[in-house]
């Protein structure tokens, strides 16, 4: 599992996860991960294009990791991901929880004006 991060601008962090969010993935990605979530940022946007697997721990962390944006006032956003992974976070629950879009533009474009 690999993890890079690019500022968008000065409030908007891009995230980017490759590999598979299982046991191992999660455990090589939480701590990086954790910490660019916590930062005071307006938005979060977690790239899953190259995600191919997701599992319950990986789960856990998206979510751990969209409540700490939230409480220091920003939003957390995923976007790209593959079906099968898509079908996960809906069935799940995650997608009522954090916003799930097809692209970065749509999800860019909910955080105008917030």
């Amino acid at each position: 599992m690999q993890i890079h991060s690019e500022l968008l601008d000065d409030n908007i962090l891009k995230v980017t996860l490759e590999g598979r969010l299982d046991v191992e993935g999660t455990q090589a990605i939480d701590l990086k991960l954790t910490t660019l979530t916590a930062t005071s940022r307006k938005a979060v946007l977690v790239d899953l294009s190259q995600v191919d697997f997701l599992a319950s721990i990986g789960i856990r962390t998206l979510l751990t990791c969209a409540k700490t944006t939230s409480k220091r006032g920003g939003k957390m956003l995923l976007v790209n991901p593959q079906p099968m992974v898509r079908a996960v976070l809906d069935r799940s629950g995650v997608s009522s929880l954090i916003p799930v879009y097809a692209d970065a533009e749509t999800a860019l474009g909910t955080l105008d004006g917030a």
